[in-house]
């Protein structure tokens, strides 16, 4: 039987300018084209998180996109 593998780093929500999310260790530097977003706590916590308000899985510019098609 497999060992679950517990994450007990503290993990932050960062968003691109895609506004497409990721978790990303709060002691690392955040990588380049990636901000914090403000959410931290666990793993969990910020997936969780993620899953609330990342509704819309396309990417800013298709969503711009789109809406300037239905015009």
């Amino acid at each position: 039987m497999a060992e679950e593998r517990t994450d007990d780093r503290t993990h932050r929500v960062v968003l691109n300018d895609e506004e497409q999310y990721s978790i990303w260790w709060i002691d690392r530097e955040i990588p380049a084209g990636w901000r914090a977003e403000g959410t931290e706590g666990s793993r969990e916590e910020c997936l969780a998180h993620i899953d609330e308000v990342w509704t819309d899985m396309r990417p800013l510019s298709l969503r711009r996109r789109m809406e300037g098609q239905a015009a």
